[in-house]
């Protein structure tokens, strides 16, 4: 009602106010309604527009910092040993092959100019001071003999520095181990190379989409060393990939079985 009273009392004289109300009150009316809503504590405009002195005495947050660029693996490659035995001190020890981990890295084995290098994705699980000590090197020593290689003439080497479950092989890929793995090649000088692992080839610049088999050759600085894809070590004790292998390494060095 006091709603109906605020809208009548501007032009209206006291007494027709008055028997204006006493007539809706007759007809049972006592209060007023409209669709439209009202904010009735409603602060005026002039002090929802101006900040207060308090807001305005407010800092501003200031943009969060762009996230720091990842550490290369391998560091600075102008730092890198130019030799194999250098090299292979210094990944034992160096903190950036491995976020700052050294503990459990397995150094590779072999000597310079091998006729062919093994190169797997990690150690065993099992290894210690050296390469492949267990199932899976006696499965190399296996296939070796089958293929007619002398031990002596192998180059036995890993692309991570220890045994990794899950490894992220995209992030390690964007974080250099790419450039780490072609310089051991580099400091190696195998006359061929197998890669046991699916995740090795585009490390050194393989498409992935491409199947294994139609990388043959790795180039670099004027050298090409030939390589061979294979599946991972896990997968050779299926009886079709022993096959697939055996049949592939035939045609890659042109043998013709007896």
């Amino acid at each position: 009602m006091d709603r109906l009273n605020l809208g009548m009392a501007g032009g209206a004289a006291a007494g027709d106010f008055a028997a204006v109300l006493a007539w809706w009150r007759e007809a049972g009316v006592d209060a007023a309604f409209s669709d439209e809503t009202v904010g009735w504590l409603r602060p005026p405009e002039a002090e929802i527009d101006a900040p207060t002195a308090q807001s305005a005495a407010l800092p501003r947050s200031a943009p969060a910092p762009a996230a720091p660029p990842r550490p290369r693996i391998g560091g600075d490659s102008a730092s890198w040993p130019q030799d194999l035995a250098s090299f292979n001190l210094w990944w034992l020890a160096e903190p950036s092959l491995d976020a700052g981990r050294t503990a459990g890295r397995v150094p590779p084995r072999g000597s310079k100019g091998a006729a062919l290098m093994v190169l797997v994705e990690q150690p065993e699980a099992a290894d210690t001071d050296i390469l492949l000590s267990g199932t899976q090197g006696h499965f190399i020593n296996a296939v070796m003999a089958a293929m007619g290689v002398d031990a002596s003439e192998v180059y036995l080497a890993s692309v991570l520095t220890r045994h990794t479950p899950m490894p992220d092989w995209a992030g390690l890929a964007a974080d250099g181990l790419g450039a780490v793995t072609a310089h051991h090649l580099k400091l190696a000088a195998p006359a061929r190379v197998i890669a046991f692992g699916s995740s090795i080839l585009p490390l050194l610049g393989h498409d992935p989409a491409q199947n294994a088999a139609n990388l043959h050759n790795f180039d670099q600085d004027g050298r090409t060393i030939p390589v061979l894809g294979a599946p991972g070590l896990d997968a050779m004790t299926r009886a079709r990939a022993k096959s697939g292998l055996w049949q592939r390494w035939l045609d890659w060095t042109g043998n013709v079985p007896s």
